[in-house]
C-alpha cells in the first residue's frame, strides 16, 4: 500500500515538473519572440526616420537648386539686357528744319523809300532854315516831312525794318519808330490804330497803322503824317530817297 502511494506521488511530482518545465518553455519562447518584435519595430522605426530625413534632404537639395536656377535664368535676362545694343528707331523720327531767321534790315543810301502815305508834302524838310508853322504861328526848323492825308488813310512802311518802339507823344501823338538798318531809322507819326507791335519784322509796304487826326500842335495844317528819316541819329531830308 505505502509502495502504492510513493508511486502515485512520483507520477503527480513528475507530471508538475512536465507542466513547470513546458510552461518555462512557452514563457522563455514568448520572451525571446516579443524581444524579436520589439527588435523589429525599433528598427523599422529607425529605417523609417532615416528615409524622413533623406526626403527632406533631398527636398532641400531640389529646392536650393530651383532657386540657382532661377537666379542665373535672372542674372543670364539682366546680362542680355545689358549687353542688348541700343538701336536708335528713325522710322518714326520726323526731321523739324531749322526755323528760318529773317534778315537783319540793311537800308543803304542807294536804296528808294516808298510814300508811307497817299498825300501830299505840306511842310518840307528843312533844318538849313526855318518854315512857317501856321498851327503855333511861328518859324522853326523842321527836322520831318509833313505829309497831308485824310483820316483813315493807310500808313506803310516806307522800307524793310524792325519795330523798335511804339509811344506816344503831345506833338506827334502815336508814334511808331522802325530800325531800317546800317544806321538808318524813319519815324511815323500821327498814328491810329497801329497793326504792329515791338520786335516786329516789316516789308516795304506792309500797313503799320492808320492816319490820325492831327494833334493840337498841327489842328491848323489838318490830318498829316509826320514822317522823320534819322542817319546815326541825325535828321536827314527824306524826300532825297523817295521816288520822285
Amino acid at each position: 500500500m505505502k509502495n502504492k502511494n510513493d508511486t502515485s506521488k512520483r507520477e503527480k511530482s513528475a507530471a508538475v515538473g512536465l507542466v513547470i518545465c513546458f510552461v518555462a518553455m512557452i514563457a522563455i519562447v514568448g520572451m525571446i519572440t516579443f524581444r524579436q518584435y520589439q527588435r523589429k519595430t525599433d528598427l523599422d522605426k529607425q529605417q523609417q526616420l532615416a528615409e524622413a530625413e533623406l526626403e527632406k534632404t533631398n527636398e532641400t537639395k531640389d529646392k536650393n537648386a530651383e532657386e540657382q536656377k532661377t537666379q542665373s535664368a535672372n542674372t543670364d535676362t539682366v546680362q542680355a539686357e545689358i549687353e542688348k545694343p541700343i538701336i536708335e528707331d528713325t522710322t518714326q523720327k520726323e526731321i523739324t528744319p531749322a526755323p528760318v531767321q529773317p534778315q537783319a534790315p540793311f537800308f543803304s543810301a542807294s536804296e528808294v523809300l516808298i510814300w508811307p502815305v497817299d498825300g501830299n508834302v505840306i511842310l518840307s524838310y528843312s533844318m538849313d532854315q526855318t518854315v512857317y508853322f501856321s498851327t503855333l504861328d511861328q518859324y522853326k526848323y523842321n527836322p520831318a516831312m509833313i505829309i497831308g492825308s485824310e483820316v483813315g488813310a493807310d500808313v506803310l512802311a516806307a522800307a524793310d525794318g524792325e519795330v523798335t518802339s511804339i509811344e506816344t507823344t503831345a506833338q506827334t501823338g502815336t508814334t511808331i519808330t522802325m530800325n531800317l538798318g546800317n544806321g538808318y531809322t524813319a519815324v511815323y507819326g500821327q498814328v491810329k490804330e497801329v497793326c504792329v507791335h515791338e520786335g516786329d519784322r516789316m516789308e516795304q509796304g506792309d500797313v503799320i497803322g492808320y492816319l490820325s487826326e492831327p494833334t493840337k500842335y498841327y489842328s491848323v495844317e489838318g490830318p498829316n503824317l509826320y514822317f522823320q528819316l534819322l542817319k546815326d541819329g541825325d535828321p536827314v531830308n527824306p524826300l532825297e530817297y523817295m521816288e520822285a
